[in-house]
């Protein structure tokens, strides 16, 4: 029965569990530690923000890199020492006492997650897939989605052991769970068994059938330039927000279990949007699917000013949230649809790296606008405005002329 699965779905499966773990361990968990790592070791939240940033910058910078390598040696490699090295990052952080040992092992974190990131599970799925890149993409982007529900986990390792020893074991379950999984990955159909899913030339509607664009062509393109902008001004809000969550809500009055679980809806509330603008998108233009994504997360960025209110909180969250997750899945199928196959993993890598730049800056943004000005509203306010600007900058993306 499994022989008959078209092996695309395996892929989307691998990718799925490892975007699942890498999302919940080092994007969205990381909120979790914030208090205990303050609580111990006295620093501010700047301070321990600005380890978030450098963890974005070092991904942003090698997002380009990662993209070329992806495209020269194939997904499977690159994700096994990716989660190797990741592993490797979280038992060393559980050692650390000083703030250059900090900063010295996120970076290492960075370096290893860049290997797990979605440039490469993204590449990994688009070589398989062509009908319907949309929906298989969604499918896999919902593992990071659901990593939220490890966010949870986290918490109570760290209020039964402490966090050192969670990440302890945190580190180990990348091993233990990453490497196997990698194996699985096959690069690209090696057979016309196994060409990419929906190649047939059946469907006059599949806007891939025109060459693909160069690297060189695409990177000119003003279309490539909006979506750039776009994401970094995503990036931007999501990381912001995903490390601050925690505090955000706990200064405002939240328990610290009930800020936990509002920290983990996130991402397991953006699995609507993935599934549900990925499917859209092999439907309807990307382009006015994406800014749809872009306009429901100004609204909940300005709804999340107003926490305590729970309904304002609950909008917050089913706004937000769906917005994020099909925007992450939109930027892969516009760039499979608009631009092609060829270039995918090194245009990706482009983008990754724009999208990296806002990450850098925002959860470093959201510490100070804390520390020095007394609360995380006015940031708010300020990425609710950027995001809907976004919203209007990925309209103007078309598809190449050829």
């Amino acid at each position: 029965m499994f022989s008959k699965v078209f092996y695309g779905w395996w892929v989307v499966l691998a990718c799925f569990v490892i975007s699942l773990y890498v999302g919940g361990v080092i994007f969205f968990g990381f909120t979790a530690f914030f208090h205990p790592i303050r609580e111990e070791l006295g620093w501010s939240y700047t301070q321990i923000s600005l380890a978030s940033s450098l963890r974005g910058m070092e991904m942003g910078f090698f997002a380009p890199v990662v993209g070329f390598v992806v495209s020269r040696y194939g997904p499977r490699k690159l994700l096994l020492a990716g989660m190797f090295t990741t592993g490797v990052g979280l038992v060393l952080l559980s050692r650390v006492n000083s703030l250059l040992g900090f900063y010295g092992t996120f970076l290492l974190i960075a370096f290893g997650a860049g290997g797990c990131t979605s440039v490469v599970t993204m590449t990994a799925v688009a070589n398989w897939f062509h009908k319907n890149v949309g929906i298989a993409l969604g499918i896999m982007a919902s593992g990071f989605g659901a990593s939220g529900l490890i966010v949870p986990i986290i918490v109570n390792l760290i209020g039964t052991w402490g966090w050192r020893p969670t990440l302890v074991i945190l580190g180990a379950g990348a091993w233990v769970i990453g490497i196997p999984l990698s194996l699985i990955i096959r690069d690209r159909p090696a057979n016309q068994e196994r060409r990419p899913e929906g190649e047939t030339g059946d469907n006059p509607n599949v806007t891939a059938k025109r060459p693909d664009a160069g690297f060189n062509e695409a990177i000119r393109s003003p279309s490539f330039l909006y979506l750039n902008l776009g994401e970094a001004i995503r990036m931007l809000s999501v990381t912001a927000v995903v490390v601050h969550v925690m505090p955000y809500l706990q200064n405002n009055g939240t328990e610290r279990g009930i800020a936990g679980m509002i920290a983990a809806s996130l991402p397991l509330v953006s699995i609507a949007g993935r599934f549900g603008f990925g499917w859209l998108s092999d439907h309807y233009a990307k382009r006015y699917v994406l800014a749809v994504t872009f306009v429901i997360m100004s609204g909940g960025l300005l709804a999340f000013c107003f926490v305590e209110n729970a309904g304002m909180l609950l909008l917050f969250v089913l706004l937000f949230s769906p917005g994020f997750g099909g925007s992450m899945v939109l930027r892969g199928a516009i760039l499979r649809d608009y631009f092609g196959r060829e270039s995918f993993g090194k245009l990706l890598g482009v983008i990754m790296g724009a999208g990296s730049v806002g990450g850098i800056i925002g959860p470093t943004l959201a510490g100070w606008s804390f520390d020095d000005l007394g609360s995380y509203k006015p940031m708010w306010v300020i990425l609710s405005c950027l995001t809907a600007v976004s919203a209007v900058l990925v309209l103007r993306i078309r598809p190449l002329k050829r």
